[in-house]
């Protein structure tokens, strides 16, 4: 869900040197066992709110209970976006005020981990087995580094595929049967494609939803499928085998055959929901009211997941972690914990266009409110995730351009992969 990798390469160099002379803005006067005699200011990078009425409304009710809790914290949010986020942690560091909650993306744990900017939340009696009994324990893997648990996950934004009916339908196919290995959705997406005269493609049969450079997450899906994760928990790289060649290799045969290279709309949505591709990668989230795309369309979506070994579902997500230089530690522990009651993620997943990561989130409004939610929030046993590797946001933008090379033919997909795996360690 982040996209930023600037900052990082700053954060590398200086970091270690920066953590052990820093640290937060906060100093407490009481022992953490007396919250309500506990005195200092509690730093908080929250890219889950927009810097509007409406986000700042829904972060003041998480601050409203938590000061029920800590009356004399007071709490001074970050309301950064994820385009700023790796900048802002890197250069609260480097400035020795870093923050003592820090909310980033599925994927940042290992980076931020790797260089002590997270604490270790055994620190706080927090397990896998913990998290996994109040979160979908499928979101739990984002949470860990080298077997440490580093973050609470707070939403999950999928990306499951989708499939027209009435296009089904009309190429004579069926859509109550939707195709899930690659075999099978390549020879549907054929069969949907519709091309002019001249050959140009007028509906895409398969959409990856993927502006150029930015084909990685189908790829984490379409390897996910195959049993093979990017990484492993060590942060080896997993994805340049026969598995990783494999999907590659297939995603090339579909580029500028089933769908045009980079195709996106004016709006860049999933083309499956405007009717321009019959079938392909979508959001977790549709808005089916007049003001979206209408009832109509949400009545002719068929959401499913791929399936070649094992189920596979694209997850993105935000997830929150306690800053190892605070000096508020068990304040921002608590504030975690706010963050993650129902409710508040409930808020989150809906400015975000995301599901709560909470274990019983199909029971949440916000998840019933459109089919979409609905799915992939009963199927979050199918998540793959990117990221593993200690460098991976230097790595994830190469890991594009990488991509692309071999989709449009100017590098083997053994050789892009092998390259790619090389700068994994």
């Amino acid at each position: 869900m982040a996209r930023r990798r600037a900052g990082f390469l700053a954060l590398a160099v200086a970091g270690t040197l920066a953590l052990g002379a820093c640290g937060s803005g906060g100093t407490s006067t009481a022992p953490a066992s007396n919250p309500a005699e506990v005195t200092g200011t509690l730093r908080v990078l929250v890219p889950s709110y927009p810097a509007s009425n409406e986000g700042k409304a829904a972060l003041e009710k998480v601050v409203a209970s938590f000061n029920a809790k800590y009356p004399k914290v007071t709490i001074e949010p970050d309301f950064a976006t994820f385009d700023t986020l790796n900048q802002k942690i890197s250069t609260s560091i480097a400035g020795g005020q870093g923050y003592d909650v820090l909310v980033t993306g599925i994927g940042w744990v290992p980076p931020f981990a790797a260089k002590n900017v997270f604490e270790d939340l055994s620190t706080f009696g927090a397990t896998a087995d913990s998290l996994g009994s109040s979160s979908n324990p499928a979101l739990v893997p984002a949470s860990e580094f080298k077997g440490k648990v580093y973050a609470v996950p707070l939403i999950a934004g999928p990306k499951p595929l989708a499939l027209r009916k009435s296009l089904f339908e009309k190429a004579g196919l069926d859509p109550s049967k939707p195709p899930t290995t690659m075999a099978e959705i390549k020879t549907a997406a054929e069969k949907l494609t519709v091309k002019d005269g001249a050959g140009n493609i007028t509906q895409a049969g398969f959409d990856f939803w993927a502006a150029p450079g930015g084909y990685r997450q189908d790829f984490v899906a379409l390897l996910g499928s195959l049993g093979k994760p990017l990484y492993n928990g060590d942060g080896d790289a997993q994805f340049a085998g026969s598995e990783g060649v494999q999907t590659l290799e297939w995603m090339k045969s579909m580029v500028n055959n089933v769908q045009k290279y980079g195709a996106q709309n004016a709006a860049k949505s999933p083309l499956v929901n405007t009717g321009e591709a019959a079938m392909g990668f979508t959001g977790g989230y549709i808005d089916c009211s007049d003001k979206g795309v209408g009832k109509a369309v949400c009545d002719d979506l068929v959401y499913f997941n791929l399936k070649d070994k094992e189920g596979s579902m694209f997850t993105g997500g935000q997830l929150a972690s306690v800053g190892r230089t605070s000096k508020l530690k068990a304040a921002a522990w608590d504030f975690i914990q706010e963050l993650s009651k129902p409710e508040a993620e409930a808020d989150i997943a809906a400015l975000n266009f995301a599901v709560p990561a909470a274990k019983d989130a199909s029971n949440s409004e916000v998840v019933k409110s459109n089919p979409a939610s609905t799915f992939v929030a009963a199927n979050l046993g199918d998540a793959k995730f990117e990221g593993g590797a200690a460098n991976w946001l230097e790595l994830r933008g190469t890991f594009g351009t990488s991509l692309d090379d071999a989709l449009l033919g100017k590098k083997s997909a053994q050789d892009t992969l092998t390259a790619l795996e090389q700068q994994s360690k």
